[in-house]
């Protein structure tokens, strides 16, 4: 977990691992998952969490607002449905439409 313009508490980073740690459930192929929160002047926070996987896949997920934990929050949500997304292609793209092969019909 990094933190721009932002000093990172130890609250925010327990947050963010136990959030972040359910992301496997929704995709196997995580390898790598980043959290990165970043503190403007006008009060806003913005969280950027970027989950990297197998075969060079990157999921990037942000959120903006006045709560971190609730940005976290959104974003980690936000990563869950591009993730299941993910899944859900590759199921379907494995196991195909029940054609076989491309034969020419009505021969």
């Amino acid at each position: 977990m990094t933190g721009k313009h932002i000093d990172v508490t130890d609250a925010m980073r327990s947050h963010a691992e136990e959030k972040v740690s359910k992301l496997p459930r929704y995709y196997n192929g995580i390898n790598q998952v980043e959290v990165i929160v970043d503190g403007s002047d006008g009060g806003q926070f913005s969280v950027e969490v970027i989950a990297r996987g197998e075969h060079s896949n990157v999921f990037v997920a942000s959120d903006a607002g006045d709560d971190t934990y609730t940005c976290i929050d959104m974003a980690v949500h936000k990563l869950e449905r591009q993730l299941n997304k993910k899944k859900e292609k590759e199921r379907n793209h494995k196991h195909g439409n029940g054609k076989l092969g491309g034969g020419v019909e009505g021969l």
